[in-house]
Order: C-alpha cells, then structure tokens, then sequence
C-alpha cells in the first residue's frame, strides 16, 4: 500500500491559527518596543546636550544655557537646534527661578565648572522614568530613577 504525502484539513487550519494569532501580537510588541526605544533615546539625548553645555561652557568660557521648551516639546543647547520629545514622553523641569521664561526653562553652566543647578525628568506613560539632576556647584549631569 503506498502512503499519500501532505497535510490534513486539520493541520492546515491549526498553522492558520498560529499565524493569526501571532499577526495579531506583533503590532502590540512592535509599539511597546519603539516606546522603550524613543524613551531610552530621549534620556540619552537630553543628558548628552547637558554635558555638552556644561563642556561648551568650560572650553569656550562663556556661559551655556540648556533649554527645555514644555510647550513645544523640545529641548537644546541654547543657540543650537531643538531636539523634539517623543509623544507619549512627559518632562518636568526645576530649575533656579532666574532662569524661566513663559516658555522655556532652562540651566545655565557657567565657565567655572559650576551651575544654576535644577533637574529634568523623563517620564514614561506609567509614570516611571529618570530624574536628571545637575548639581549646581560642580555642574555635573547625574542620573536617578524615578518611580510612579
């Protein structure tokens, strides 16, 4: 008796069933991962244009500004281009009171290593993320959690 080579009606349908499921699963883990990802490229970002004001400040020996712009969701070195923060982001920013305007927020390092000092935070929709902190007396960037 010669035996028939192929799939079942039955295991045809259950490979479909698969794939359908996992169709439906990859958009859900594609956005959870570009949110990770726009949330760790924000964080570096913002933390590399403070260290590079800070750096400008003490090689150039003038004073830097780092901006925050909230209502336009952006951040720089003063003078520079804007970076843009990614929508479902949130940041808070304290800073010295001298150093807000009704837009901007800003840390100014000056060329003696030192700062007007404040922090930036980072938050993800959950409400976790980072605190950047620049202390005002060195004027070095640090980093801390921060929970819900």
């Amino acid at each position: 008796m010669q035996r028939v080579r192929g799939f079942t009606l039955i295991e045809l349908l259950v490979v479909f069933a698969i794939l359908a499921l996992l169709m439906g699963l990859v958009p859900i883990a594609f956005d959870r991962m570009r949110d990770a990802a726009n949330y760790r490229d924000t964080l570096r970002g913002v933390m590399t244009e403070m260290r590079a004001a800070r750096q400008q400040a003490l090689v150039s020996r003038t004073e830097t500004r780092f901006v925050v712009n909230l209502s336009q969701r952006s951040y720089r070195i003063e003078g520079r281009r804007a970076y843009p923060i990614p929508e479902p982001l949130q940041m808070r920013v304290t800073m010295a009171g001298v150093e807000a305007t009704d837009q901007e927020a800003g840390i100014r390092f000056f060329p003696g290593g030192g700062a007007t000092g404040g922090s930036v935070d980072i938050l993800r929709p959950s409400g976790d993320g980072a605190r950047l902190r620049v202390d005002w007396l060195s004027g070095r960037v640090s980093q801390e959690a921060v929970a819900p």
